[in-house]
């Protein structure tokens, strides 16, 4: 038996993203120093959202990239062959705070392989991490987020299904699945 619960509709994500945004705006002032950095593939859409609502509040464009980390993963060399997307972060990162935006945290892998990856374009000032959901009880790799829309508990076998307009889906959903 499946069971499917709603973590999110549109309206409850768009106070949470707002919220998220005054979260950061208070940490980071007005972001002379710091840069956003959306993980792909769905990273990138919460980047946009939470880019435009900065750029509201501060009425200033404060940068972003967007960095694929299928080349920098520990299981890269599996018997898949990837698929990799772009990577844009027209900056480097020297002396910069970075915050790392995705959608869910799972096991942490894909967060190790992003700061991997980031090494690559400089030496941050600090690293930080922003998701939507936090996955609790399924970690590999021991990180935490520093600002986090949910926490919810879940098992392995559990999947977090994100639905959103920007992806072609006719409203903003996030899904909780319990087989």
């Amino acid at each position: 038996m499946t069971n499917k619960s709603r973590l999110f509709n549109k309206e409850r994500l768009e106070i949470t993203i707002n919220r998220l945004c005054h979260q950061l705006i208070e940490n980071h002032n007005n972001f002379e120093n710091t840069v956003l950095i959306g993980l792909q593939p769905k990273g990138i859409y919460f980047l946009d959202r939470i880019k435009k609502n900065i750029n509201n509040i501060l009425n200033k464009e404060i940068e972003t990239g967007i960095l694929d980390t299928t080349f920098y993963r520990d299981d890269f060399r599996s018997n898949e062959i990837p698929k990799a997307r772009e990577t844009l972060i027209p900056f480097l990162v020297d002396d910069k705070n970075v915050v790392i935006i995705d959608d869910v945290l799972f096991t942490g892998r894909t967060v190790r392989s992003a700061m991997e990856g980031i090494m690559n374009f400089g030496r941050p000032n600090k690293i930080e991490l922003l998701v939507l959901i936090d996955r609790k009880y399924t970690r590999d790799i021991p990180v935490e987020p520093t600002y986090c829309g949910i926490k919810i508990n879940t098992i392995t076998s559990d999947k977090v299904e994100v639905n959103l307009a920007e992806q072609g889906f006719d409203n903003d959903n996030i899904w909780i699945i319990n087989k």
